[in-house]
């Protein structure tokens, strides 16, 4: 089938990595996110990802429960990515798909450190590269990553992998008559305050034009859908 895009980042948020309400990494979950990614490399796409770590912890939490200073607690949710960027890369390469993971925290014993024009050239070889510990700073979110990166690679589309539908006006699990959004503009989601994103995030799409793409992870073949065109999820880009 002929895809749509030709290079994409895709977001996945530490959650992907296990099941909803439990921590850490679990083997169905890491496998099924690198089957879908397979899928799409399958069609041609050059992938990067940038990889969460809500599933082990997140800075503002920890530093709020444990008196930790909070840039101590961002660089420690960095670590947190790394976890998830080695395992993702072992799911993978088990898959038979070449994989490189590129650190912004220098970790040269497991990972590369990020160089833009090195990671191009791995995903000009077909090479899914894996971006881990954020930008490197803290008081810096991975969505606000995910949208730099995206910028920086010249990927065609972010796609922001979630464990709903899209977006919705409100939340689906609390309000079971909640609107789900086919497609928005960056304007209203700004405006609306939709949770789409960090509005940091939104502005650097928009800024670079970058269209996001919101889907469910869970339903198996929704990424592949989404590369392919169909109208899945939720398409945020410029005024409708």
């Amino acid at each position: 089938m002929q895809s749509k895009y030709k290079r994409v980042l895709l977001k996945i948020s530490g959650e992907g990595f296990c099941p909803p309400g439990s921590w850490g990494i679990h083997r169905e979950e890491l496998d099924r996110t690198a089957r879908e990614i397979c899928e799409v490399v399958d069609l041609g796409v050059q992938v990067a990802v940038v990889c969460g770590g809500g599933n082990f912890m997140r800075g503002a939490t920890f530093s709020k429960d444990l008196g930790i200073d909070l840039s101590t607690a961002d660089y420690m949710g960095m670590l947190a990515t790394v976890l998830n960027a080695l395992a993702l890369q072992e799911g993978l390469e088990r898959a038979g798909k070449d994989t490189r993971v590129q650190s912004a925290l220098e970790i040269t014993r497991v990972c590369e450190p990020f160089i833009r024009r090195r990671a191009l050239q791995h995903m000009n070889r077909g090479r899914v590269v894996i971006l881990a510990a954020g930008t490197g700073n803290p008081h810096v979110t991975t969505d606000s990553c995910a949208a730099l990166r995206a910028a920086e690679l010249n990927a065609d589309a972010l796609l922001k992998a979630t464990k709903v539908d899209g977006v919705y006006d409100s939340d689906p699990k609390k309000n079971p008559d909640a609107k789900l959004y086919g497609a928005l503009s960056y304007k209203e989601v700004i405006d609306q305050r939709l949770k789409v994103m960090d509005v940091s995030a939104i502005d650097v799409c928009e800024q670079h034009r970058i269209p996001i793409v919101v889907f469910n992870l869970l339903k198996p073949g929704t990424m592949r859908r989404v590369i392919v065109g169909e109208k899945v999820g939720t398409s945020v880009g410029m005024e409708r």
